[in-house]
């Protein structure tokens, strides 16, 4: 006999094991499906940072402070380390500078304050020509290597959730889910399928002008000394929207266009963020298609580490690890659609799943559920 569940989450990424939780801790039966035998996609290809600093404006920075509570009452529980706290986000121009003062005169400053390059020392032993940063205590980093797999492990051991791995879906229809292992059933289903963007419902992704992001990231060796908080700088901001939609934006673009437009060809802003040994995980890039090809280039490694060179003044550690990931990517945060009676389909579209995920799914899990939407408005 098929077993039944409450519901069937398709993806074991960040974004489904955040399903998984909402709705574990309503008391669902939860089963998560995935193909792989272990977590190998976007969620374990990124820095782990979950920022809150810098996300858009509005329901997509309330996701995130939510997201970041959510981890914070998890990471204990489920034995994931949170390794730095904050954000360092520096000014090397003076446009860069206006950008930040201006963004502390809005809400989304709260945790925040401007810091003088002289009193940057605790923050940022090396630094190169910088004019100051704005300084954040509300973001917070852990390893997603380590912190993705033992979430789901948590999940398991202390919430009851089913894990079918190796088990792909084939198809989707109200109350059952077919696998290459037989059908499952269940009262709800969420299919989170990252950037897979043709196996399920792809009218939808075609209809959202889904396409796929590719990245290329880092990891230095030990330099010798300690990031209490990730470090950004202004390249991040004509990126992140939090700042690059503010007014005071367009003068810093015009001049990053002007000195390091290759670097805003090949979409390279600057993170950097510190690992509990010592080495450093460094990017990234951005360069879209549907099927992104799985190379990375010397040429667009070497625009991050010139952005690292700048701002910590100093030539970058040894190389020790490169690599390259891919997420589904749209002009909007996420897509959310409900196919079918009682399905959900759930894509996070702008690179932003470990800041915004948890945020996220308790919305989607409380319109299913028809509860009150507890996580958007906290």
């Amino acid at each position: 006999m098929e077993q039944q569940f409450d519901l069937a989450v398709v993806g074991a990424g960040i974004v489904g094991l955040a399903h998984a939780l909402a709705a574990a801790r309503l008391g669902k039966r939860v089963v998560v499906i995935d193909r792989d035998a272990q977590a190998n996609g976007a969620s374990v290809r990124n820095f782990g940072f979950v920022t809150v600093t810098g996300q858009a404006r509005g329901e997509v920075w309330r996701r995130a402070r939510r997201s970041a509570q959510v981890w914070d009452e998890i990471a204990g529980p489920a034995g994931i380390a949170v390794l730095q706290r904050g954000l360092t986000m520096v000014a090397r121009r003076p446009e860069a500078r206006d950008v930040l003062r201006a963004f502390l005169d809005t809400e989304m400053a709260q945790g925040c304050a401007w810091r003088e390059a002289d009193d940057l020392a605790d923050r940022m032993p090396r630094r190169g020509a910088v004019l100051g940063a704005l300084t954040s205590s509300v973001d917070l980093r852990v390893e997603s290597r380590t912190a993705i797999p033992r979430l789901a492990t948590w999940l398991e051991a202390a919430h009851g959730v089913t894990f079918r791995r190796g088990v792909a879906v084939t198809d989707v229809e109200t109350g059952r889910v077919e696998t290459s292992a037989g059908a499952a059933r269940a009262d709800a289903i969420i299919v989170c399928p990252g950037d897979d963007l043709t196996t399920l419902f792809p009218d939808s992704f075609a209809r959202a002008e889904v396409t796929r992001c590719k990245l290329q990231m880092l990891r230095l060796a030990d330099p010798g000394w300690r990031l209490p908080s990730p470090v950004m700088s202004d390249l991040g901001l004509v990126r992140y929207l939090g700042y690059a939609e503010l007014p005071q934006a367009g003068a810093l673009r015009a001049r990053l266009e002007a000195e390091q437009g290759e670097h805003l060809a090949h979409g390279v802003h600057l993170i950097v963020t510190q690992s509990a040994d010592g080495s450093l995980v460094v990017g990234d890039s951005h360069h879209y298609a549907a099927t992104p090809d799985p190379f990375a280039r010397e040429d667009v490694d070497a625009l991050i580490l010139d952005e690292f060179a700048r701002v910590f003044g100093q030539a970058p550690p040894p190389v020790v690890e490169r690599w390259t990931g891919t997420y589904a990517s749209a002009a909007s945060h996420s897509l959310v659609e409900a196919p079918l009676p009682r399905v959900r389909l759930v894509t996070v579209t702008s690179g932003t799943g470990a800041s915004t995920a948890f945020g996220l799914a308790e919305e989607v899990i409380a319109g299913l559920y028809d509860l009150p939407r507890q996580g958007a408005a906290a």
